[in-house]
């Protein structure tokens, strides 16, 4: 069995508008839309330069239908420049660019060579005794076990399952073509090029399966480093490396206040938090979420000037590097005593009123259903995805709750 070397990438998402990040700042959404495609254009690159054997997509190459025809043009470019370099492509359609999704077509070069979605088939590669097998999506919604009806392996030679699927769950992503391990050990093949997990995961070594991750983190839930792997296979063992090609980066910190700490205190401490990252983000943009929680009695003014406050942390961002970009501000603050602000005839108690644990049943529900009415008038499809808001409904309502404390003297 020959040496060869491939590219296996997924979740590629080309297109996504980001578009909630785009409602904070539509600046910073720019530059990680770009982000996304100077990313794919950075692995193309490589994989020109490695004159990889081939090269794999194992789902959603698309972030769902196109507007007009510039994203198929932007990938047909970069197909074109694997094409001239002789490396073939082999892509599945996964949940966003299922066949019922994707409405409007770009011819591709005839390098590319796209599983079918009605039933798997297999590609061969004979020069190198190569054998590629899968199934992509017909629609959004894959809920079968695709994977027990791949094919046998070819005797003799490198066999490669290509599948988008969630396996037997990974959260926060949906439940897609759902099967197991022991059903993928059970096809015979040598490695598996998962997609549809955002994170890169090594999910077994016997025989090696493997999700990638994105190119290209999209929101604050997907922090880190992304990209993709370079798999050498000798003598029929396959090992593989990561390949990071990301341009613009999500990250969090968590600050701890005292109560002794002023506001000084307060942006010293964020730029202490901050300052590692710096480091780390080498050249690259980062969106930040700063997290201020503790005891302080800073409390009412975080939340009765929280723009104040939000600039003046974003200042305390950029004395740390000129790209770290507050993403949001969350503030889990408590008042130093209960009765602070109270006055002594005051009729009730409001940090009793509004404690966490004495608001109604059903305030959560009621809660939801607010931003169900709200994500339905949010425009472009913003509101269509799990956190419509980007943030929990628990968070909002904690946020009101502090609000009106700070407000109401509580605070």
């Amino acid at each position: 069995m020959s040496s060869f070397r491939f590219i296996h990438a997924a979740d590629l998402h080309l297109g996504s508008p980001f578009q909630v990040l785009a409602l904070k700042d539509a600046e910073i959404a720019a530059v990680f839309v770009e982000a996304s495609r100077k990313a794919f254009s950075t692995l193309v690159t490589q994989a020109v330069d490695w004159q990889v054997d081939f090269f794999l997509i194992a789902g959603d190459v698309y972030d769902g239908d196109w507007k007009d025809n510039k994203i198929g043009l932007f990938f047909n470019r970069e197909m074109a420049r694997l094409e001239r370099a002789g490396i073939p492509v082999f892509l599945l359609r996964g949940n966003h660019d299922a066949l019922s999704v994707i409405t409007k077509t770009i011819t591709l070069p005839a390098n590319v060579h796209e599983f079918p979605t009605n039933a798997p088939g297999s590609f061969r590669l004979e020069p190198i005794q190569v054998a590629l097998h899968g199934q992509g999506f017909a629609d959004r919604s894959a809920t079968d076990n695709l994977a027990i009806a791949y094919p046998p392996p070819v005797a003799g030679w490198f066999n490669i399952g290509v599948l988008h699927t969630s396996l037997t769950g990974r959260e926060p992503h949906a439940p897609y073509a759902p099967c197991s391990v022991e059903d993928l050990r059970s096809r015979g093949y040598d490695y598996w090029a998962l997609g549809h997990v955002h994170e890169f995961e090594e999910v077994a070594t016997d025989p090696l399966v493997i999700f990638p991750g994105n190119l290209q983190g999209r929101s604050i839930r997907e922090q880190g480093a992304k990209g993709a792997v370079l798999v050498s296979v000798e003598d029929g063992r396959a090992r593989h490396e990561r390949v990071i090609v990301d341009e613009a980066r999500f990250g969090a910190v968590e600050v701890m206040i005292s109560p002794e700490d002023d506001a000084n205190a307060v942006l010293a401490a964020v730029e202490r938090a901050a300052l590692p990252l710096a480091h780390d983000i080498e050249g690259r943009m980062l969106a930040l979420r700063v997290r201020l929680a503790g005891v302080t009695p800073l409390y009412r003014d975080f939340a009765t000037n929280r723009r104040q406050w939000h600039d003046e942390v974003q200042a305390a961002c950029h004395r740390c590097h000129a790209d770290i970009w507050l993403e949001k501000l969350e503030l889990r603050l408590i008042a130093p005593s209960l009765s602070e602000g109270i006055s002594t005839g005051a009729a009730f108690d409001l940090q009793h009123l509004f404690a966490a644990d004495a608001l109604p049943d059903d305030t959560l529900a009621q809660a939801q259903d607010l931003v169900s009415t709200i994500a339905l008038r949010l425009p472009g499809g913003i509101g269509a995805g799990d956190l419509p808001l980007d943030v929990t409904v628990e968070a909002l309502v904690e946020e009101a709750r502090q609000l009106l404390l700070a407000r109401g003297g509580g605070g």
